[in-house]
């Protein structure tokens, strides 16, 4: 009897015996949330150790989209070969356990073999993110049972996926980093992971790994909590500690990704301990009258150092601070003592947006002193945002800034160069290597001071309230800082490379 063909049937498995439509997607669902919950996390668990950079973060997403092509691929040609039912409980088990111990594993590495800290890094992404993208393969494969149906059963199923996606960078980004450790979002997740691979296995009556993962996590929990490189409190931003000097009473060291941010002496907020600090006094001692109280914006805040210092040695001063990172402004006031400055007013915000709501002429002095890792964030360093500084300074008002560069200096003299483009008197202090005026010595980098302003700059009384401080450092401007800067091109919104341009210290000792 002749007729038309039937449609074809795959013969993968049977109606039935996959998850349902629900089970398949909360898998999928679920998987690729903590695909993006792992690549996140692990970017502020490495920034203490490989800085918060440009080059950072695409390694780290370079890395974590590498695992969900192999895992994607892996996990389709996988479950063509085997029954696919066996692989889910695997995937989410093993997963979790890596997640887990990742903390501990990444804290360790760092302190005792940082030369396999990239490596350890990247298995702890791949091998996760590896596992966890198989299950949308995986479950695709459970749920096709024909081909007249393969378009919908994959167009949903990758729509549920992205959307767990997006799940996952939203609740990292705005929940879970705000109100939990990094480490602790890192071992609830392996939980879930294995808590879910236990259901799994279970109603496909497959027992036999599962308390031995949940144990590893126990473990993995453990081990972080003795495992080196913790931090007093993990802020939005930064992994924190303060560290009390032993050699001063009042000193505190704020300690951000492993860096020294800021050194404060709570029983004498005039006492300034790094040489840089002392050469932003002698920059603003040699452009104000002695005692002369100023009207201060602050472009990050740190342990508040500055905005101290000038209340304590120019009453009256009103100093404003723009601090992106709400916890270190919380341990400003539980660690670093005594309580509100007067005339020190500090907000929660990013500083080019802080500075937009400035009066124009609002303002004598603006300090410069943001850092996300080592560099200062790259908005804060164009033509752009120079020209919103020299909008809220009065017509005889400085602008100040720290920089810190190494090897060639070619960002802090692309900066000198930006800030030409805007103030018409430019001034730049450092040591003398470090500046040009050392021909017999090789430049090392490290700290500068650069000044900006609508008026000359006095490089004779800078220069005698810099060695008044002890700093070492000598200024240049004219012609010297011209040469200085070479052929550096200007910053700008458009034209930024920050971090490509930064050269880091090898060691990680301090600011």
């Amino acid at each position: 009897m002749t007729g038309s063909p039937s449609p074809p049937v795959a013969e993968e498995t049977p109606r039935g015996r996959g998850p349902g439509p629900r089970a398949a997607a909360v898998l999928v669902f679920g998987s690729s949330a903590a695909v993006l919950v792992v690549e996140i996390v692990a970017l502020r668990l490495l920034a203490p150790y490989l800085g918060l950079t440009l080059e950072t973060s695409t390694t780290v997403i370079g890395i974590a989209l590498t695992a969900i092509a192999f895992g994607s691929w892996l996990g389709g040609r996988v479950a063509d070969q085997v029954d696919p039912r066996r692989l889910i409980g695997p995937s989410l088990g093993v997963s979790g356990v890596v997640v887990a111990l990742t903390p501990a594993v990444l804290r360790t590495t760092a302190e005792w073999a940082p030369a396999m800290l990239l490596l350890i890094a990247s298995l702890t992404i791949l091998v996760p993110g590896a596992l966890l993208s198989a299950v949308t393969p995986i479950v695709t494969k459970l749920r096709l049972t024909s081909l007249a149906e393969t378009g919908t059963v994959v167009g949903r199923l990758s729509g549920v996926g992205t959307v767990g996606a997006i799940a996952g960078t939203v609740l990292t980004g705005f929940v879970l980093v705000s109100r939990l450790p990094v480490s602790g979002i890192l071992i609830g997740l392996g939980a879930l992971l294995v808590a879910g691979s236990a259901l799994v296995e279970w109603r496909t009556r497959r027992w036999s790994s599962t308390p031995a993962l949940a144990l590893v996590v126990v473990a993995g929990g453990l081990a972080t909590a003795v495992a080196p490189g913790g931090c007093d409190a993990e802020t939005r931003y930064h992994c924190a500690r303060v560290v009390a000097d032993p050699d001063r009473d009042g000193g505190r060291t704020l300690v951000l990704d492993g860096l020294r941010h800021s050194y404060v002496d709570i029983d004498d907020p005039a006492f300034l301990e790094f040489t840089y600090v002392r050469a932003l006094a002698a920059v603003v001692d040699a452009a104000f009258p002695e005692g002369e109280p100023l009207a201060a914006h602050h472009l990050g805040g740190g342990g508040l150092t500055f905005p101290r210092y000038l209340a304590a040695t120019r009453p009256g001063t009103r100093s404003l601070v723009s601090e992106i990172d709400g916890g270190v402004v919380r341990i400003d006031r539980e660690q670093l003592g005594p309580g509100p400055q007067a005339g020190v007013d500090v907000r929660v915000e990013d500083g080019r947006l802080g500075l937009r709501r400035l009066d124009a002429g609002s303002r004598d002095l603006v300090v410069g002193d943001a850092f996300g890792g080592v560099s200062v964030p790259w908005h804060l360093t164009t033509v752009e945002a120079m020209t919103d500084v020299r909008r809220v300074l009065d017509e005889d008002g400085l602008y100040v800034a720290n920089l810190i560069d190494h090897g060639g200096l070619a960002f802090a003299r692309a900066e000198a160069a930006t800030l030409r483009e805007v103030f018409e008197h430019v001034a730049l202090a450092g040591d003398p290597a470090d500046i040009g005026l050392d021909p017999t010595a090789a430049p090392e980098g490290g700290n500068l001071v650069v000044l900006a302003s609508g008026r000359p700059v006095d490089l004779r009384a800078t220069q005698e309230a810099l060695d008044a401080r002890r700093t070492g450092w000598r200024v240049v401007t004219g012609d010297d800082l011209t040469s200085w800067i070479g052929d550096a091109r200007p910053l700008t919104d458009d034209y930024a490379p920050v971090d490509q341009l930064l050269q880091p210290r090898s060691s990680r000792d301090g600011r």
